[in-house]
């Protein structure tokens, strides 16, 4: 009886309902997500979707830990390259939006069969955009290292790293789309485990592969490359798996791999709007990176560091933005759009503590952090400036970055699109030269332009989400 009675207490215990909760959050469940508890709703998306986010930043964080001990020029062939595979991401991120959009609508609508379909179509997309990016990626590696402004020896360091990525765009182009179709339907935990799944792979071969240990070869810089692609690659067979094997609620089968033309349209069109979006982003990223590297590679290795270890707070915030988008979607497919608006403004509340909390954390031990990666003092530097500067932002980064992926979960990226072509392109360019060069405050006003550009997407968005439009988007 007593035993009885103390299981009891325990399963009824805090402890042992959060834990209960985080392992239903992150195994195959039917919840439909459009009914019941909000919180219950967006905690059971939010918590795979922050943990595959998390993941994603861990390739990131990984690659730069150990190709920090290979010196300035290896890290800053690494941060460059990432600034021309940001293009990438904006696409497939931007082609992602449309897909989730799309899914949720209609799993909130009980169409499964249409939400495959959208699916199967999103295949052909990444298809023809692999081979579109990929060629020319892998053959001209070294001329676009040479437009970025990146000197002769991180030329010849980074070459065969930024080949290899971009010669290997499939598998970031699939891992994208497929997760963003499995997160639309609501199977957040499948999105989580390729990603775990991808990135195992990715740790152990790094090191093997950069510093030819046991049987594998030296290959520097380059090894990055190819245990990265190696990892994501396999991370989307098991998509490709579970996907064709018809479980959970997308109910794929080969026949939606047939061409739907306006359903493909219907795809293109509200995708174009979140590539547009992203490419803005990053284009100013990668202008920001070119403005940064007036100022010499050691410049660039700390803001490559710096913005790797924020990935830790961007990314996960990210995933939580992504919990709300799909439950945004789902609920306008489902007729409940007043359940949107709540869910929006609940995970924005939740993100903001999120953020506050880590970024203190960042701000205080900047320096520690920095040392973690660098020991170069130009690099700790200009790197803990960068953290520091950067975590000054932090309360408008997580407010904006759920209304925004709100915005985009109903269908309108248009909105957003328009938001980012002022706030990065009108605002954020030539305020971080003017800083940087006329103000004479070097990468230090650099880091402060974005901070200011970031707040006023907050500020836009907030306007734009409490005027009510985008529930009335069609996906």
């Amino acid at each position: 009886m007593n035993d009885g009675n103390t299981n009891t207490t325990r399963r009824r215990s805090p402890v042992g309902r959060a834990a209960a909760f985080v392992r239903l959050s992150l195994r195959d469940n039917d919840e439909d997500y459009t009914k019941g508890r909000i919180n219950r709703a967006l905690g059971l998306l939010a918590i795979p979707m922050m943990l595959e986010m998390s993941m994603e930043s861990v390739f990131a964080i990984v690659d730069i830990a150990f190709v920090s001990r290979l010196g300035t020029d290896a890290i800053a062939a690494v941060g460059i390259t990432e600034a021309l595979v940001t293009v990438l991401y904006a696409i497939a991120v931007g082609l992602g939006m449309g897909v989730t959009a799309m899914v949720s609508r209609r799993i909130g609508a009980a169409e499964h069969e249409a939400a495959a379909r959208v699916t199967g179509q999103a295949i052909w997309v990444g298809a023809g955009l692999s081979l579109l990016i990929g060629v020319p990626g892998a053959f001209y590696a070294a001329d676009m290292l040479s437009l970025m402004g990146a000197s002769d020896s991180v030329i010849e360091t980074g070459t065969g790293f930024a080949a290899v990525l971009l010669g290997g765009s499939a598998s970031i182009i699939y891992l994208f789309l497929l997760n963003a179709a499995f997160r639309g339907a609501g199977d957040a935990s499948v999105a989580l485990r390729s990603l775990w799944l991808a990135n195992g792979i990715n740790i152990v071969l790094d090191p093997c592969l950069i510093f030819g240990l046991g049987p594998f070869p030296e290959m520097g810089v380059t090894g990055a490359a190819v245990a990265t692609t190696i990892g994501r690659g396999i991370g989307v067979l098991y998509q490709l798996w579970y996907l064709f094997d018809g479980r959970g609620r997308l109910r794929f089968r080969v026949r939606n791999l047939a061409l739907a033309p306006r359903v493909l349209a219907r795809m293109l069109v509200i995708s174009a709007g979140g590539v547009g979006q992203f490419l803005i982003s990053t284009s100013s990223w990668i202008i920001i990176m070119r403005i940064v590297a007036l100022y010499g590679s050691t410049a660039v290795a700390a803001y490559t560091v710096a913005l790797r270890i924020f990935e830790f707070i961007w990314l996960p915030s990210w995933g939580l933005g992504n919990a709300a988008a799909t439950l945004v979607g789902q609920n306008l497919g489902a007729g409940k759009p007043e359940r949107a608006v709540v869910s929006t403004w609940l995970a924005a509340k939740y993100n903001t503590i999120f953020m506050i909390l880590i970024g203190i954390v960042l701000a205080t031990f900047a320096p520690a952090i920095a040392g973690f990666f660098s020991s170069d003092p130009e690099v700790l530097r200009y790197g803990t400036s960068c953290l520091r500067i950067l975590a000054v932002g932090i309360p408008m980064y997580a407010v904006g970055m759920i209304v925004t992926q709100a915005i985009n979960g109903s269908g309108d990226t248009t909105t957003p699109t328009i938001i980012n072509f002022i706030c990065f392109w009108v605002l954020q360019i030539p305020l971080a030269y003017w800083l940087a060069a006329s103000v004479s405050l070097g990468p230090d006003g650099v880091f402060w332009a974005i901070v200011v550009s970031e707040t006023l997407v907050t500020v836009l968005s907030v306007i734009i989400f409490r005027r009510g439009k985008w529930q009335h988007r069609t996906a």
